[in-house]
């Protein structure tokens, strides 16, 4: 006889955690992330359901398959998998288990989810993050981003972090986290205050910065021409 857990019926969505890439469409008109793992082909809005990513027609999540959304309980336990290579230049985020779900013993895999808070690490050379830019690959219609500085984003293409927040809509909130301690003022959708608008400000002048550099050396070019 095959004993089964008992169902639950909890009064607030269950939270969780889990890493992701942050997404950009080919057009620039949405925003969304894809995961490091099983279903990373399959980039997800912040709020979404879950499909099979075997391409089976039955509903996530089943329980002789590894299909839904998959995240963990404690944050600790995501933040530890940013330290594998291939997962560095990925964001933290904290998400709600909606619809139906299975629990695991480090976390759940559930039907649906709503994205709350992504959490942006500093740039790769460690300088806080002021946007997400290129990271120079991507899947079909969606190019993969990476949190960059204001010095390192230069001419790539990239979005503030309250701009992405805008873009993915649905209330997500972005944090800029810093080298040390992983946390850092939220960005929200709407509503910029003093710290974003600097953020802003200080994208906007590395870009400035970039093109006069550039146009300097056209014009060195063309004085030696």
């Amino acid at each position: 006889m095959r004993l089964w857990l008992p169902a639950e019926r909890p009064t607030e969505p269950p939270a969780g955690y889990k890493i992701a890439h942050p997404m950009l469409s080919q057009d620039g008109a949405r925003a969304g992330f894809t995961g490091v793992s099983l279903g990373g082909a399959l980039p997800y809005g912040v709020l979404d359901d879950a499909s099979c990513v075997y391409g089976r027609r039955h509903r996530p999540p089943a329980r002789l398959c590894d299909c839904g959304f998959h995240c963990v309980y404690e944050r600790e336990v995501a933040e530890a998998l940013l330290c594998i290579a291939e997962h560095r230049s990925a964001v933290l985020l904290e998400v709600s288990v909606l619809g139906a779900y299975i629990r695991f013993e480090r976390g759940f895999r559930c039907a649906r989810q709503r994205v709350r808070t992504a959490t942006v690490g500093p740039c790769a050379c460690g300088a806080p993050a002021v946007a997400l830019a290129d990271a120079g690959w991507g899947r079909p219609g969606w190019r993969a981003l990476a949190a960059a500085c204001a010095g390192c984003v230069r001419a790539r293409a990239s979005v503030s972090l309250a701009g992405f927040a805008r873009l993915a809509g649905q209330g997500l909130r972005v944090i800029a986290g810093g080298a040390g301690d992983g946390v850092g003022p939220p960005v929200a959708g709407e509503g910029l205050g003093v710290p974003e608008l600097v953020a802003e400000a200080a994208l906007l002048q590395a870009r400035l910065d970039w093109f006069q550099s550039q146009l300097a050396r056209l014009g060195e070019r063309g004085e030696q021409g």
